[in-house]
């Protein structure tokens, strides 16, 4: 039955079935990750939900090898968990980590803007004035992708900071915490601010231009607490996972 479905178009335009079978190995494990990562910021894989190695193999027509695979690169982001002898699962931030996030995000972001303000470039800029365009774009979107768009746009500021800031660990660091920022954000943000607003954004950006490490650190820490603010901690409820991706 699943392969059925696979098969017939449910989960991906001829195109790009077509595309994923002349795919190689890692680029199948990347398609399925994304398929799931989708999912899993969409909201339709709840938290805890169990991601069977056996029953995504046959989603997807893969072996569990090119499943593992995906499923590695998900707990390297902190969507999934893995448990030994039990397999994978959802992560299911509490409320009490979504708060440890954002205070790891407080003690961090303010160093980083403050190193970044130091190496800012003119080329720099430019692709930070980009970066705001994208995102005032995915503003005036609706709809599941439109969203996952916005949350990533929103996470790439963070990460571009990171990345100025020159300290590679730190960046590696910020990687993950922004996942995990995104993770929190999608399953339990509420009106849509907790997706980094875009005139925030762009408020960093013109301290950082006027090199004001200390007004652009401040501006970071009221966008980190307005972010939080927004976050809806119920319980909701989700779907299968056969159900959730569609197949």
């Amino acid at each position: 039955m699943y392969n059925r479905c696979i098969s017939t178009g449910d989960v991906m335009k001829l195109d790009e079935r077509l595309h994923f079978q002349e795919q190689n190995l890692e680029d199948r494990a990347f398609t399925i990750r994304e398929s799931l990562r989708n999912a899993i910021i969409d909201r339709r894989l709840n938290p805890g939900t169990k991601l069977s190695e056996a029953e995504v193999g046959l989603l997807f027509d893969v072996s569990r090898t090119v499943v593992r695979s995906a499923l590695q690169m998900l707990a390297f982001e902190g969507l999934i968990k893995t448990e030994r002898n039990r397999g994978a699962f959802v992560s299911n931030p509490s409320p009490e980590e979504a708060v440890q996030v954002f205070a790891c995000r407080r003690m961090i972001e303010p160093g980083i803007v403050t190193a970044a303000v130091e190496r800012l470039t003119d080329e720099d800029l430019i692709a930070f004035r980009k970066q705001l365009e994208d995102e005032q774009h995915h503003l005036h979107q609706r709809g599941a992708a439109a969203r996952r768009a916005e949350i990533k746009a929103s996470g790439d500021f963070h990460l571009m900071l990171a990345k100025v800031a020159g300290n590679a660990i730190l960046q590696k660091f910020m990687d993950e915490l922004v996942a995990r920022s995104s993770l929190v954000i999608a399953l339990y943000g509420g009106s849509g601010i907790s997706s980094c607003g875009h005139s925030e954004h762009t408020d960093i950006l013109a301290a950082l231009e006027q090199r004001d490490a200390a007004k652009a650190s401040t501006l970071m820490l009221h966008h980190i607490d307005h972010i939080e603010a927004d976050l809806d901690l119920r319980v909701r409820e989700g779907l299968a996972l056969k159900d959730a991706l569609g197949l």
